[in-house]
């Protein structure tokens, strides 16, 4: 048996809800809305007087002005003063000689093994981050830093970035290893 306070606040509560609700809910009849009269708009005409003159907005005065500003009295050109001639012809410059090739410095030694790539950059395991490395193998080579430690497998020197690894392998995109020869700088 339920108690009857539970039944009557229940029933309360049902009651106080129908009544409510139905004007929360919008179900009431909307109100017309009425037009403004016409007659509440008139027209309202203010006299000029002696008094009352025209509003006038003068020029800048001379604090307004640039200091570097150009009149039409100025020149560009100082009076008895030649302007400058350029040259008749164009000097010779040396130029280097087109068969040298570029020469990089000495490296400290170089390691030969299998790179692999990795999504976070260039990894080596033997050697300290920061360090400046080049990595070559059959499709080109490319200059990078050492930003953290792997790969841990011996037979592998470096884990190359996924793009810089397709860019030197000169392999389809489904391959994972390459032989790559690491000059550390």
């Amino acid at each position: 048996m339920r108690p009857r306070w539970l039944v009557v606040g229940s029933v309360l509560s049902a009651a106080l809800a129908l009544v409510a609700l139905p004007g929360l809910a919008g179900s009431r009849v909307p109100s017309a809305v009425e037009p403004v009269p016409a007659g509440a708009f008139q027209p309202y005409l203010i006299t000029a007087t002696a008094a009352r003159s025209p509003l006038s907005i003068a020029g800048l005065d001379l604090a307004g002005r640039s200091v570097g500003r150009v009149s039409p009295v100025d020149t560009f050109i100082e009076p008895g003063s030649d302007p400058r001639v350029a040259p008749a012809v164009r000097p010779i410059a040396t130029q280097p000689d087109p068969t040298s090739r570029s020469e990089r410095k000495p490296e400290k030694y170089q390691l030969t093994g299998k790179a692999t790539f990795y999504d976070n950059g260039t990894t080596a395991m033997r050697l300290p981050r920061g360090t400046v490395v080049i990595i070559c193998s059959r499709g080109g080579c490319i200059e990078r830093v050492v930003n953290d430690y792997g790969p841990q497998a011996p037979e592998r020197v470096v884990d190359l970035y996924r793009p810089d690894f397709f860019k030197i392998c000169g392999c389809p995109s489904w391959s994972g290893v390459i032989n790559v020869t690491v000059y550390v700088y």
